[in-house]
């Protein structure tokens, strides 16, 4: 699984407006329902906000990858947002998050959904990488450097 496999061109937030974990996740559901992937959005936003509650998914360094399960949902999701500015998520060192990727997958594909998750997991472990994707300002840069990285595994 490649993850131009989930993650499409039309999903991809240039500089998040928002500033805060609540605000981020609902704008990133947004971005998935303009793009054509998911049609509704309380629905992908309670299940991101419902994992949100076992513990941050800002795992450090700048990162989080909210994620979950949908009954409804076809295929493996992705929505991929840069924030200049930073976001307060409860990471786990407690640093803002600029890199985010959000994922969804359907409820009865967990293999899938930990590929995706760790496939997410090695591309964003480079903070070479990560930096690079910072200075990027276009969503089909930013989506040719992630298709390159990601290659190269």
């Amino acid at each position: 699984m490649r993850i131009s496999d989930f993650l499409d061109e039309k999903a991809i937030i240039c500089d998040l407006a928002a500033s805060t974990k609540e605000a981020a996740i609902a704008e990133m559901v947004e971005a998935l329902i303009a793009s054509g992937s998911y049609s509704d959005p309380e629905k992908a936003l309670g299940v991101l906000m419902e994992r949100e509650k076992f513990g941050s998914t800002g795992i450090g360094e700048g990162v989080a990858i909210p994620h979950g399960k949908l009954a409804d949902i076809q295929n493996v999701t992705s929505v991929f947002a840069l924030s200049k500015n930073g976001v307060e998520f409860e990471s786990m060192d407690g640093a803002p998050v600029h890199i985010l990727f959000l994922l969804l997958a359907p409820e009865e594909s967990a293999h899938l959904h930990l590929k995706a998750l760790a496939r997410i997991s090695r591309l964003v472990k480079s903070r070479q990488f990560r930096d690079e994707l910072l200075r990027l300002a276009t969503p089909e840069e930013i989506f040719e450097k992630i298709v390159g990285e990601d290659e190269k595994y």
